[in-house]
């Protein structure tokens, strides 16, 4: 049976590749858009059709970006190991590289879905495959009619995949934690479920310090995604 990696990717991953992300932000500020005018329910609740540029504008820079050889690297771990990537991406990178099990917790940018409730997921609502293609207004799920909004968490809402990456992370052999600065407060909860003999590896040019106070065994790789999964697999292959 092959061991398991769980590999829990964040913004930096994709960086390299030139996917700017809510880490880029300066001042509050995503791509000159005020993050709460964009990223919030109340955001969506006071002018949608702006809301609906931003993830437009967003899913219209992926095609013009590739995956990098951290993406392309994750994907021959699955040679000797069973790997899980759990991402707090909405980019559609590791998916283009051929990782072949994820989990997203913050959505998905090439999805969309019906808001037939403002707070939270409807289990009516469609969630649809719409590629790199825009939402407009007037577009509506077919069963509740409401309108399509992008198939990503906003602040004030709750993730996605959270119980499988629970289990997945509970069962890893090896936690690969890259590109992150573990600040939204869940991931801790949710990293810090490791086994005790799990071997953690953690690959940012400056990493955060909050699992130590856990107790964890952690490898620190403190370079970008590229170099620290070339370094990865130079030790697990």
């Amino acid at each position: 049976m092959k061991k398991k990696i769980v590999v829990f990717t964040g913004a930096g991953v994709s960086r390299e590749s030139g996917v700017l992300t809510f880490r880029d932000s300066v001042d509050g500020l995503w791509e000159n858009h005020n993050i709460e005018d964009v990223c919030t329910p109340s955001g969506w609740k006071k002018d949608r059709e702006k809301v609906l540029n931003f993830y437009n504008d967003r899913r219209r820079q992926l095609p013009t970006v590739e995956p990098n050889s951290a993406h392309t690297g994750l994907v021959k771990l699955e040679e000797k190991y069973d790997v899980t990537i759990v991402t707090q991406n909405v980019d559609d990178l590791h998916e283009r590289a051929g990782s072949s099990k994820i989990l997203h917790l913050h959505g998905e940018l090439t999805k969309a879905r019906g808001a037939m409730y403002s707070h939270k997921t409807s289990p009516l609502d469609n969630i649809v495959e719409i590629g790199y293609n825009d939402i407009n207004i007037g577009d509506k799920c077919e069963i509740t009619g409401s309108q399509f909004r992008p198939h990503i968490v906003w602040f004030e809402e709750m993730p996605f995949n959270v119980e499988e990456s629970y289990e997945a992370i509970t069962e890893s052999d090896v936690l690969i934690i890259i590109g992150t600065s573990l600040m939204i407060g869940y991931t801790l909860n949710l990293l810090s479920s490791v086994s005790d003999t799990c071997k953690i590896y953690y690959i940012d040019p400056q990493p955060s310090r909050y699992l130590d106070h856990n107790g964890k065994d952690i490898t620190y790789i403190e370079k970008p995604a590229t170099e620290g999964v070339e370094l990865i697999l130079n030790e697990l292959l």
